[in-house]
Formats: C-alpha cells, structure tokens, sequence
C-alpha cells in the first residue's frame, strides 16, 4: 500500500485522475436508487394510510396531520409518466375550526435517489401542488420520475390561484404567507422516514412566481429546512407589486383618457423591437441588450407621441400624453412615503419600453371601461389583482374600490400594509443562518416579465451584494435574467434542467456558470442561447445561426 501511495505522489497526473474517478463513483452512488428503501417502502405504502402526523413534529402550531389515502401507483398506470411511486394525500389541521385545513400530497418513488423537493404554487394557490407534474422550464421530464420524492399542498385554503377571498381569514393569511411551507415540508419528512425508514439526504424547494416567492420564504425563516432553493420570478415584494396593480388601475380609469388601448400597447412592443433588436448584434426578435435600449428611450416615447399629444383616433396607434403618462407611471414603479417591513418603500418599475408586450391575457387588458370588479382580460392583471388585494386583504369590504384607495395617505389602513407586508412578502435581506447552512439558490427572472417586475429581483439581488459582498454572494447564489422571457410566455421561453443544476451545486459543489437553454417558445422552437449570470447579457459575435448558442458569448452591457 506504502509503495502504492509513494508511486502515485511520484505520478500527479495519475493521483489526480485517480481522484476524479473516486468522485465519480461517489457520485454515481449518492444518486444510485436505495435499494433498501425501496423494498421497505414496496411492503409499507399501503400502512401509511390513516397515519397520524402528531403536532409536537410540526415545527409551527396545527392540530396535526392525519393521511387521507396512501396507495401504490403502478409504472403502467394510465396517464402515470413518473414510474412506480407510493402517493398519499392528507390534510394538516388548522388551529381554529373557521380556518380552511392544509390539504397537501407526497409521493414516493419506488427507485428513490435519497432527495426530497417541495414544490411551490402560483397566483393565490388555492389547489393541492400534486408534485407529480414537471418543473416549468424542464418539460421533458419529471422530478418525481427523476427518483425525488415530491411534496406539496394548497397552502391552506381551496379556490381559484386568481381568487382572494380567503383572506377573510387571519390563520389563512399566515398559512398562505408562510405557515403552510413548514408546516407541509414537517409532515412530508415525516412521511418520508415512515416510508422509507430514513430521511432524505438532502431537501431542496423549487417554485415559481408565488412560488418564487416561497422560495425566498423558505431561505429567509426557515434556513436549516433546505439545502438548496430554486426561485423563478419570485414575487417577493407581494404588497409592493400589489399597490403597484392599484396605481396602474388610477392612472387608467381614474384620470381622462389614460387607458392604453391594444393597438396602442402593441404599437409600444413593434417599435421598441424595431429600434433595440439589433443592440445585442442580432435581428433575433429578442431584445437582449436592455441597457442599450433603455438609453433610447427618450426616442421611442417620442416618436410613440401623438401629434400634440392628443387622443389618437380610431385609425391610430399613436399614444397621447394621457397614455403614455400611464405607462410611465408603470415604467417608474412605486415610492411610498412610508415603509413596509424590513424598511422597504418602493417597487421597482417594468421594462416597459425595452421589450415587454403588455397585449397578451396577463397583460393591460383590453377595455376602456372599468367593470366591478375589475377583471384581468378587461382591466388587466396587474389592476385587477391589485384591486382584489385592497377589497380582501387590505379593507376587508368587498365594495371598497381601489380607484379611491390612498397609497401615499393610507390612513388606518397604514399598519395593515405593513403587517402584510411582513406575513405575506419576502424581502428580508438576512440570509446569514442559510449562508451559515451551506445552502444555494438558484434564482431566474425574465427582463420581460409583465406581471413580476425583474428589476425588484435584480435590486434584492444588489442589496445582498452590498450586504455580503461579491465572493459570499457568489458561494450561495447564481441570478440569471432571461432576455425576452415575460411571466410564463415571451419571444424566447427557456427550457433547462435548473434541478439537474442546483443538485450538482449542492452536492458535488460544482457551481452553474452559463448555462444553456432551449426556446419552447412555439413560433421558435428548438433555437438555443446562452442563460447568462446578471449582470451579463448574450451577444452575437457576428457569424454563424442565430439560433444556436454557440454562436453568443455572454457579456457585460
């Protein structure tokens, strides 16, 4: 052994590879399918069912879990696509009788690769996460399929993602806030031990808006839950984009004229597309240099202007100074003066003269005239939204309208701001306790974006960078702003394995640099591009397909 040992110190070339080849068993181990898992969950899925979850292992206060059903689902079941797995179904009692139960699901592989992942919701929730679907942006494959076991639920309340009507409900709001992803993640693991006879190794959270959101949540109270976090446009000033939605509603409806018709907001996305496609050195139909296009903007606003900014007429696209008052009222965002929790007081604006086309179902809407309420197809998301958020979380009075709603002079609803503030959002900039966990996150937001502003993303994003600095920032964080990507839909929809990403991360301690995502986009599907690290923008080097990554480098603006 001694002489083995001497030989390979004499040869570094060989240690090292030597090396690599023990990491890549080790690997392949960590990932291999537990065997003895597997059998003990085969013999125990069916005995799960009536489980008691008791309270005292739910890390915040309920009444307990009980298992409504457990079952094997067979690899040949119809329409199943995730291979063998153990689903159970249950519910999470509320404290008071009044308060909608948690009603969540697990599932468990068969052929389990030891990882647990918590999947987050959308809009206001409202239906059971099944953890059985796959991830937004890897649509060729399941987590679940993958050999994770996945968890979600309905964050404590039943309805449409759309509707906010719960919030009628003080535990509700709590539990739709923040109560619902410990107390699911606590009887998930729970689970997890009782069928496979030992936790998980490692436990990630993976979500999107609402979600994204939960993932900040779940890294800003919960740090020592989760080794690794997956955020896509996270809404993580939720009272912030909320007040936003209620701006945008007065400058349309509350002041003459001010609504922007859709040929007048398509005729904003055709000519910012005209005068900025080409700043990232392709005629790609992606506006990826945002910087560039954002110094041309006081051009675009004013070829936009109707002549002496009056109200164009039925044959005109052209924008008067009403209109374009309203979309820079969304261009500037929200300042308060006053702040919400953790000090915050303003809302960061949109892109909405660099390439967001506000014409599609989440868009402006399409209606000079206000309904009551106010719907997303005729008013537009942002107000209606907004609008729903005063009336249920805010006043509480279904006929209060938010076209009255005083954001700078709240009055005695001031302290109720805040308090949502700090149940429902997620802009706490204290990460130290997820730093000091070893914890990574993976966060993802499209320039585009019409429904979350990307820019709140990118400024918590500096604000960590002057809190840690640069080098702790990049040992715990990977931010990737996607050109041409709004809430979901877009020019350029990228398709990547984030999972595949942050699993290496965390467990071989191989950080993502550039990655590359493939367009879903139906118009332009299959084109590739490079997802760039912010602040770094991809840009064609002047030869070869534009619609091969390989031919953009990502570079600084």
């Amino acid at each position: 052994m001694f002489r083995f040992l001497r030989c390979l110190s004499s040869d570094p070339s060989r240690f090292r590879a030597l090396l690599a080849m023990f990491a890549l068993a080790a690997l392949a181990l960590a990932h291999a399918p537990h065997a003895h898992a597997a059998s003990y969950l085969a013999k125990h899925c069916d005995d799960l069912d009536g489980k008691i979850v008791p309270a005292s292992v739910i890390g915040l206060p309920t009444r307990g879990a009980t298992v409504f059903s457990a079952s094997i689902v067979k690899a040949a079941a119809p329409g199943n696509r995730n291979g063998e797995y153990c689903r159970i179904t249950g519910y999470i009692r509320a404290l008071q009788d009044t308060t909608p139960d948690i009603r969540f699901e697990v599932n468990l592989p068969t052929r389990w690769n030891g990882r647990a992942l918590q999947m987050g919701g959308g809009g206001y929730n409202g239906t059971i996460v099944s953890g059985t679907e796959p991830m937004s942006f890897a649509p060729d494959s399941t987590p679940l399929a993958r050999g994770y076991a996945t968890f979600g639920s309905d964050s404590g309340h039943v309805g449409n993602a759309g509707r906010a009507d719960f919030a009628v409900n003080d535990e509700a709001i709590v539990n739709f806030g923040f109560g619902h992803l410990k107390k699911t993640r606590d009887v998930a693991l729970a689970l997890i031990e009782m069928g496979y006879g030992r936790s998980p190794e490692k436990t990630y959270f993976a979500g999107g808006s609402t979600g994204g959101r939960e993932g900040f949540t779940v890294i800003e109270r919960f740090p020592n839950d989760y080794d690794g976090v997956i955020a896509n446009a996270p809404a993580i000033n939720f009272s912030g984009v909320r007040l936003m939605g209620v701006k945008v509603g007065q400058s349309s409806y509350a002041k003459p004229g001010g609504f922007v018709g859709l040929a007048q907001q398509r005729r904003v996305f055709e000519t910012v597309m005209h005068d900025c496609d080409r700043l990232d050195g392709a005629a790609d139909g992606i506006i990826s240099n945002v910087e560039a296009c954002r110094k041309l903007e006081p051009q675009i606003i004013a070829s936009l202007r109707c002549a002496n900014g009056q109200r164009p007429s039925l044959r005109d696209s052209c924008l008067s100074d009403a209109q374009l008052d309203t979309l820079q009222a969304l261009r500037d965002g929200l300042t308060m003066p006053y702040a919400l929790a953790y000090g915050v007081d303003r809302y960061p604006g949109y892109n909405v003269f660099q390439g967001v086309d506000f014409s599609g179902t989440l868009g402006l809407g399409d209606s000079p005239v206000l309904l009551n309420p106010p719907t997303f197809a005729a008013n537009g998301y942002l107000f209606a939204q907004g609008d729903a958020y005063v009336r249920h979380f805010v006043a509480r009075d279904l006929g209060y309208s938010a076209l009255t709603f005083d954001i700078d002079n709240p009055g005695r609803f001031k302290q109720r701001l805040i308090t949502l503030a700090y149940t429902v959002g997620a802009m706490n900039p204290d990460f130290s306790a997820f730093i000091a966990h070893g914890g990574k996150l993976i966060a993802m937001h499209g320039l585009s974006d019409e429904v979350i502003s990307p820019n709140q993303t990118i400024a918590f994003y500096r604000g960590l960078l002057e809190r840690y600095g640069s080098d702790t920032v990049d040992s715990f964080m990977r931010l990737y702003m996607v050109p041409g990507f709004q809430h979901g839909n877009g020019v350029f929809i990228p398709a990547w394995d984030e999972l595949g990403a942050l699993d290496e991360w965390v467990s071989s301690g191989v950080a993502p640099e550039t990655l590359i995502g493939s367009d879903i986009a139906p118009a332009t599907n299959g084109r590739t591009r490079p997802i760039c690290r912010y602040p770094n923008y991809p840009r064609y080097i002047g030869r070869g397909s534009i619609n091969s990554a390989a031919n953009f480098r990502c570079v600084e603006p």
